[in-house]
């Protein structure tokens, strides 16, 4: 490949997933399998978080006061929850 912007190993990928690794064991006592689903949403959205550079705590603070209040009949209605539309004090290092 020619293209500089691709890593050549899936360090980045393994890291990422680490997480979920360590905490394998847990999601095999899961008392029902949507409750299994709702821990893989969880940690899905602790890692994006961090990705980003957001703090988990904030970022789920924020998803949790603002998708209430969301029309959910709009097609849109999940783009004020993404990362990229997170408000500063989300970001990583801001109190």
């Amino acid at each position: 490949m020619l293209d500089a912007r691709l890593e050549l190993t899936n360090n980045l990928a393994e890291r990422s997933i680490k997480t979920f690794v360590i905490d394998r064991k847990n999601f095999l006592f899961a008392v029902s399998p949507k409750e299994a689903q709702g821990s893989a949403i969880m940690f899905s959205i602790v890692e994006t978080a961090k990705e980003n550079k957001l703090n988990p705590y904030n970022y789920l603070c924020y998803i949790f006061r603002t998708a209430p209040k969301l029309d959910q009949t709009k097609p849109d209605w999940i783009k004020p929850l993404l990362p990229e539309n997170a408000p500063d004090w989300c970001k990583a290092g801001v109190h």
